[in-house]
């Protein structure tokens, strides 16, 4: 029987999944999550400008909770960005769906729950009890490459003194602004940037933060803290990407890092660099992908493009990640506790 999954949001990476889920034998897309009005009751084929599916969109979430389903593809923004007013909002639906027996694939965090603190972790683990389900966290960065790359690459290793990961990603044609400029806040004016800074960073850091501990976790290793540090570029001129204008003197990248620290030292390392466009602050250089453990021995990977299209990969990796959360035991899922998720049923032809 093939897994009956549902797919919760219909933007950019989920109409991304949406395709995927189609295409596999193993999967059977039955139904669909929408918060828009104009989405709801609309076909699935419809939406994505394809022929009609028979499979209706809905805004009702008792709809989506009562629907004989296994699994459910959560891949809504982020509430603690877009919902000021409830930042906790996706982990009441999160615990929702897992007692009404869904098990769940979420791209919104929850790569390492405990991170959130024991009472959300608990309120996690008692409705994966309740329903008889399993949650999993996933994506890319964070999602994958800060956790499963380093954690894989370990395996390699007599001592480790420190794990390095940096993401350096320019956004010229990722074509949303409510991420680009809403979000993430680009194109904004400093003292503007300053104000929205704060949930802004709340939200990434509580991410980032994920992934610094459950690397962590997967070595062994007790942290004494996690420091985050940031800085900004502004534009010295007005140029235009996907998601609109980015105004001369506005801000058009920023540096992150993550530092988990064992006494003065950094232990694991996380670097975001964001750009909105690739010549944007030259003094931060760097190939897009770095990982690097010093140790013995000491292993260095560095991709200048390590891959075309982060929105495919994102939904991709939760998709195919479907049939070991739904044959996994009742609970929270990492990582540390999935077998190896791999793109079964995608050679080509």
């Amino acid at each position: 029987m093939p897994y009956r999954v549902v797919q919760w949001g219909t933007g950019n990476v989920g109409r991304m999944a949406i395709d995927a889920v189609l295409a596999r034998p193993d999967m059977e897309l039955v139904g669909c999550y929408v918060t828009s009005p104009a989405k709801h009751d609309v076909d699935v084929g419809e939406l994505l400008g394809r022929e009609p599916i028979g499979v209706r969109a809905t805004n009702d979430l008792s709809a989506i909770e009562t629907l004989d389903a296994d699994c459910v593809l959560h891949m809504p923004l982020p509430s603690a960005q877009v919902n000021a007013d409830d930042p906790g909002h996706d982990t009441d639906v999160l615990c929702g769906l897992l007692a009404s027996g869904k098990n769940v694939v979420t791209t919104v965090g929850y790569v390492h729950p405990r991170s959130y603190g024991a009472d959300v972790h608990a309120r996690l683990e008692a409705a994966c009890t309740s329903g008889h389900t399993s949650l999993h966290g996933t994506g890319l960065n964070p999602g994958f490459q800060a956790e499963l790359v380093p954690l894989v690459l370990s395996g390699l290793c007599r001592r480790i003194d420190r794990v390095l990961v940096r993401e350096s990603s320019e956004f010229s044609r990722y074509p949303s602004p409510q991420i680009i400029m809403g979000m993430m806040g680009m194109g904004k004016e400093p003292d503007e940037y300053v104000a929205h800074s704060a949930r802004y960073r709340a939200w990434l850091s509580g991410l980032f933060t994920e992934s610094v501990l459950l690397v962590a976790d997967g070595l062994g290793v007790e942290l004494d803290e996690v420091v985050v540090e940031e800085e900004t570029e502004l534009a010295e001129e007005t140029f235009e990407i996907a998601a609109g204008t980015i105004a001369a003197g506005t801000v058009a990248a920023q540096r992150w890092i993550w530092a988990g620290r064992r006494g003065d030292r950094d232990v694991i390392r996380l670097e975001a660099i964001y750009k909105a466009r690739p010549d944007v602050a030259p003094e931060w250089t760097s190939p897009a992908w770095v990982t690097r453990i010093d140790g013995e021995p000491r292993i260095v990977l560095e991709a200048d493009r390590w891959l075309t299209n982060g929105l495919l990969a994102t939904a991709m990796h939760a998709v195919h990640a479907v049939p070991a959360v739904c044959d996994a035991s009742p609970g929270v899922k990492t990582f540390l506790d999935l077998p190896l998720i791999v793109g079964r049923h995608t050679v080509a032809p």
